[in-house]
């Protein structure tokens, strides 16, 4: 939970996520406002233009890249713990955005058996069959399988190598500084995620090559880790310090700082049923006024509003129509009841495509773990 005395934000990768002003970040973290790079993306995106990514750490050097079709590589993961919901659909819109970029660009998508282990408790077997349906998501979202390489975290001893050698270097009280009071176990997540995020740079691979990792902003914590593993260890392999790109977090349907699977109600996945997809939204928080008669004198509140938020971060691409939908809701033309039916209407369509092009996908989903399975029963030694 956020220090509401102190505004101070609060990044948990595993638990409650807290940030009220985003600016405070830069200060905080050494986050760096993605509008320095704003003149430098050779494509846009509408995650882009609304500000839905606002911060970065080294981004220059992947655009450039992107710019030059020198080679980089996309990282980002999953832990397979159930269906998408719009903060995994986020991440994976980034991934396919930074793909799209280049020719060179190769995306590597993990897996995260380990951390849902840890986590969790889910056994492998069990997150097996969920990761497949994880992998077709992302498949119908547009990710290019002939540039990618998705596997699970059980299965690359890379990365597990690499999460054994980043242990010599960490401590207890380096870990706690890092996350707070954790199970051991999830302390070692974190370290096979920082694996995770510099397999790309081992020879096996191509070496040391830039390296993007969009996230939610609450997984800062790993990207901070990792970038000082990289450095740590660049004598020995190399390794550039990974770059990041932040997405804001997604607020529940009722309101809550982030989207979470432990809330039902307040989490949207891309398979809901349409009767439950309409009844969540009609009980969604809105920036509202009382009355009718208020709202209708003193117009909404857009930017207090969650269903504002979802036409403009997830499943409303035209910006004539967002910026219509927002001066109605200013001038009070717009009442709430309209609004989230409206947005019900566009959520269900979407959800509707989106299943069937991921039911296109499901073969070609575990044939890409099949084929990752066998890539990382390749690994060696890394030392």
């Amino acid at each position: 939970m956020s220090d509401n005395r102190s505004g101070v934000p609060v990044l948990d990768p595993w638990g409650e996520s807290s940030v009220v002003d985003y600016g405070r970040l830069f200060e905080e973290f050494g986050i760096e406002p993605i509008e320095r790079f704003a003149d430098k993306f050779p494509a846009t995106h509408r995650l882009l233009r609304r500000g839905v990514w606002f911060g970065c750490r080294d981004l220059g050097r992947v655009l450039d890249a992107a710019r030059s079709g020198s080679i980089y590589a996309v990282m980002s993961g999953i832990k397979p713990t159930g269906v998408y919901h719009l903060g995994t659909k986020t991440t994976a819109e980034a991934m396919v955005f930074f793909q799209g970029l280049s020719k060179a660009a190769r995306v590597f998508y993990s897996i995260a058996d380990v951390e849902a282990y840890c986590d969790n408790g889910l056994k492998f077997s069990e997150s097996h069959e969920i990761a497949v349906g994880n992998v077709a998501d992302i498949l119908a979202l547009g990710l290019d399988p002939e540039r990618a390489y998705v596997y699970k975290q059980s299965e690359e001893m890379r990365v597990m190598n690499l999460a054994s050698v980043f242990s010599r270097s960490v401590t207890n009280n380096m870990m706690r500084a890092i996350y707070g009071d954790r199970a051991f176990g999830l302390y070692f997540s974190a370290l096979v995620q920082a694996g995770d995020i510099l397999l790309p740079q081992l020879g096996f691979f191509g070496g040391p090559k830039p390296v993007i990792v969009p996230v939610g902003v609450d997984q800062d914590p790993h990207i901070r880790l990792t970038r000082d593993l990289a450095r740590r260890y660049r004598d020995e392999f190399g390794f550039i310090e990974p770059s990041s790109i932040y997405h804001k977090l997604v607020h529940s349907l009722t309101g809550s700082e982030k989207m979470s699977k432990r809330d039902p109600m307040g989490v949207l996945t891309l398979n809901e049923d349409p009767k439950l997809v309409r009844r969540k939204i009609s009980n969604a928080l809105t920036g509202g006024r009382a009355t009718v008669e208020e709202q209708r004198r003193l117009g909404g509140e857009p930017d207090k509003c969650v269903v504002y938020e979802y036409y403009r971060d997830h499943f409303l691409e035209d910006d004539e129509r967002l910026l219509r939908i927002r001066s109605e809701c200013l001038g009070g033309q717009r009442l709430c009841g309209e609004c989230k039916a409206e947005l019900a209407d566009l959520v269900v369509d979407y959800i509707e495509k989106h299943n069937e092009k991921k039911a296109s996908m499901m073969d070609l989903a575990r044939n890409l773990l099949e084929e990752g399975s066998r890539i990382a029963k390749q690994g060696g030694s890394i030392l």
